[in-house]
C-alpha cells in the first residue's frame, strides 16, 4: 500500500511539472482574468505550490524506506 501511494505521489509531481510548463498555464501576453488584482498566472503558481507542498507531505508519510 505504501509503495502504491508513493508511486502515485511521484506521478502526480511529474504530471504537475509538465502541465505547469504547458500553454495551459504559461499564456504569452495574457494578463486576464484577474482575481483580487493579481493575474491568472500568479494564482495558478500559488495553487501549484500549495498542491506540491501537500503531495510532498503525503509522500513523506508514505515513503517506502521511512521505517528503515
Amino acid at each position: 500500500m505504501k509503495d502504491t501511494i508513493w508511486k502515485i505521489c511521484c506521478a502526480l509531481v511529474i504530471i504537475i511539472a509538465v502541465l505547469t510548463l504547458s500553454p495551459l498555464v504559461l499564456s504569452e501576453g495574457k494578463h486576464k482574468p484577474e482575481l483580487m488584482g493579481m493575474p491568472y498566472i500568479l494564482w495558478v503558481g500559488i495553487a501549484i505550490s500549495l498542491l506540491l507542498w501537500v503531495i510532498t507531505y503525503v509522500g513523506v508519510l508514505f515513503h517506502p524506506g521511512k521505517d528503515d
